[in-house]
């Protein structure tokens, strides 16, 4: 029974793989409708032949990658349950009757580095690809420290998730997941806290913005929404990548107005600020907060059913996939693998609305900048830097994009800009 789920499981990912390959690279068109043809929104006005050609052959690479490694984790978690991987872990962890702490971090230890080690090489293809196709400028002494920083973060992040959720199954084998969502509501809180003043600079280095005359028309844009905001920082990324980005990260006395240091070098002023009005746009509307409900709703929704599906399948294949109880160590694989599954399931309606909030949040700047010049020229140069496609297949849009394609944005722009001169000319 055992080979017979692992074969299925290979043969599965083959197909599934195999799927992808054909509608990325000979299914789905990616070109435009004729009727934005010479647009703004048209790659062929503001790229080069060269950039096109590499715009297209990038993103169907990277988004072949991004569908092969979720169910690629999936297939590694049913791996450790049934060569009994998960018991030799919890076997080199110490017998006992009892949860200890260390015991969990040596099991989660091992559960980590095995997981790690099997899926370095998509990251390391995913990272050599950026650097061939000149997005990423980062060396690899530099990437592996990255790498390893990621790894202890979430070794840590997962070691909470162990001891907490096997701790409450061992109390309450019916309602834990309820227990346990109701826990990690402050832990998610403290965690958006701590991320700009604890986490982020593990990465990268933070300070305030060298531009203080660009500094003072962001905090007079910021006034003029009304909020509090003090100081501007920038990140110095070009290091790193070629990409540019800015956000708002934070909540309470730590949010933080964020510029990478590409995007100063690359954009002008105006278009500096329709970025920071965009940014602002998602204070103002409370985006950061209705997407932490958001978030906790999705979470008390997957957990309950991961409870269930869990039982079900410790019911039915306990004994093929060597899990004797649900609150036993070694089913842990199965509830990453359970979960991981639901969230990607729910990832296309997740997305949905954050390109709803991005679409707000384009409008407000548009409206508070009144510069549709300025918000065009950085929805191209935001292609050209990342080589993102115009109009991404509809897959990928769904299952990747939690912004507007941009097409959607500066086409939504340039029809901004035509009611405008209408109503002026009424």
């Amino acid at each position: 029974m055992a080979r017979k789920i692992g074969l299925y499981g290979i043969l599965s990912y083959i197909l599934y793989g195999l799927f992808f390959y054909w509608y990325l690279f000979y299914f789905a068109d990616s070109s435009l409708p004729f009727e934005y043809e010479g647009s703004s929104a048209d790659p062929a006005t503001f790229l080069n032949g060269r950039e096109l050609t590499l715009s297209e052959e990038y993103s169907k690479i990277r988004n072949l990658l991004f569908f092969l490694s979720t169910p690629f984790e999936w297939l590694l978690y049913i791996f450790v349950l049934l060569t009994g991987l998960s018991g030799a872990f919890k076997k080199w962890a110490g017998q006992s009757s009892k949860f200890k702490m260390v015991q969990v971090a040596i099991y989660t230890f091992w559960l980590s580095l095995f997981a790690y080690a099997v899926t370095f090489p998509l990251s390391y293809i995913s990272h050599s690809l950026s650097k061939s196709y000149n997005i990423s400028t980062q060396s690899f002494p530099s990437w592996m420290k990255d790498e390893l920083i990621d790894f202890w973060i979430n070794f840590g992040t997962m070691l909470i998730i162990v001891a907490v959720v096997y701790w409450l199954m061992s109390k309450s084998q019916k309602r834990w997941w309820l227990y346990a969502w109701l826990l990690s509501v402050p832990f998610t809180l403290f965690v958006m806290f701590l991320q700009p003043v604890v986490i982020d600079p593990l990465y990268n280095d933070f300070y305030p913005l060298k531009d203080k005359q660009l500094e003072a028309k962001i905090l007079e844009l910021a006034s003029q929404a009304n909020i509090p905001a003090e100081h501007v920082f920038e990140v110095n990324m070009a290091e790193k990548t070629n990409s540019l980005n800015a956000y708002v990260t934070g909540i309470g006395a730590n949010s933080r107005i964020v510029l990478w240091d590409t995007t100063l070098n690359r954009l002008t002023d105006d278009q500096i600020l329709f970025i920071m009005a965009h940014e602002m746009a998602h204070y103002v509307e409370k985006h950061l907060y209705i997407g932490i409900a958001g978030y906790l709703l999705l979470s008390l929704i997957g957990l309950y059913l991961v409870a269930r599906l869990m039982n079900i399948v410790v019911a039915k294949w306990g004994e093929v996939l060597r899990i004797p109880r649900v609150n036993d160590i070694r089913s842990f694989p199965l509830f990453l693998l359970l979960l991981s599954v639901l969230m990607f399931a729910a990832s296309p309606f997740s997305n949905l609305v954050s390109r709803y909030q991005e679409s707000r949040a384009d409008k407000y700047a548009i409206e508070m900048t009144d510069n549709v010049e300025a918000g065009v020229k950085t929805f191209q140069e935001l292609s050209r830097a990342g080589l993102s496609q115009v109009n991404p297949p509809l897959l990928v849009k769904l299952f990747r994009y939690g912004h507007p394609t941009m097409l959607e944005r500066i086409s939504m722009l340039e029809e901004y800009e035509l009611e405008k001169r209408r109503e002026s000319q009424e």
